[in-house]
């Protein structure tokens, strides 16, 4: 597949045949993900590959707290989970909240579950003291992410990047045994997608650039030749 068209057609698959995704098929998915860049090139990326069943129960389960909380948002009219406006919405409502079957039903109806984690001892947090949430270390993490579902792409199946169970994190390294020094950073559902998209709906380059600093004049389209 052309290079242009899985970055264009790479959409979060949810709804999966139950088509098998067989072990050479996702060896040679990861096996080409992993040129993906990382900080120093420490290549600090873990994959917990899972397909027992009662295993992603339990996964799906750990998902229902931080989707009650994203949906108990939404509805109060609140951006869910952002690091700037704290949650507006009190507990109750929260626990009360019901979750939607969409959001754990791709973890128990993919071929295979994918947990992706980082070392945290190897990727060079730089922004760790700031007064921010930090972001930078899953710059050594989640182009290895992105490469598995664009991999995924090119031989036919489909995914998507879910974190809704990383709010519960501990329950998820008790799960799996993933020792401490390391954080979860995605759970990747992959199975053949019972439907394919293939226009995805994006900003415009305009809407996201600026030319020189913040409020600069957008990166137009350039005319055409001729």
């Amino acid at each position: 597949m052309d290079l242009y068209e899985a970055m264009r057609t790479t959409f979060a698959a949810r709804e999966f045949t139950g088509d098998p995704l067989p072990d050479d098929v996702l060896y040679r998915i990861l096996d080409n993900a992993r040129f993906a860049p990382s900080g120093g090139n420490r290549q600090g990326a873990r994959v917990v590959v899972v397909r027992a069943q009662e295993t992603r129960r339990e996964l799906a389960r750990l998902v229902l707290p931080g989707a009650r909380r994203y949906i108990a948002q939404r509805t109060a009219g609140e951006n869910p989970w952002n690091s700037i406006t704290p949650c507006g919405v009190d507990a109750q409502t929260i626990a009360r909240t019901e979750v939607s079957r969409s959001m754990t039903q791709p973890l128990l109806d993919a071929a295979v579950v994918l947990v992706v984690c980082v070392d945290l001892r190897v990727v060079a947090s730089v922004d760790k003291e700031l007064p921010r949430v930090g972001v930078v270390s899953g710059a050594s993490v989640y182009p290895f992410v992105w490469n598995i579902l664009l991999a995924a792409r090119n031989e036919g199946f489909g995914g998507t990047i879910t974190t809704f169970a990383i709010a519960e994190e501990a329950g998820i390294k008790a799960l799996l045994g993933i020792p401490d020094h390391c954080a979860v950073c995605a759970v990747l559902p992959l199975g053949k997608p019972a439907k394919q998209l293939t226009r995805l709906k994006r900003l415009e380059v305009a809407a996201l650039t600026m030319r020189e600093r913040w409020g600069g004049a957008p990166l137009a389209r350039p005319d055409p030749p001729g």
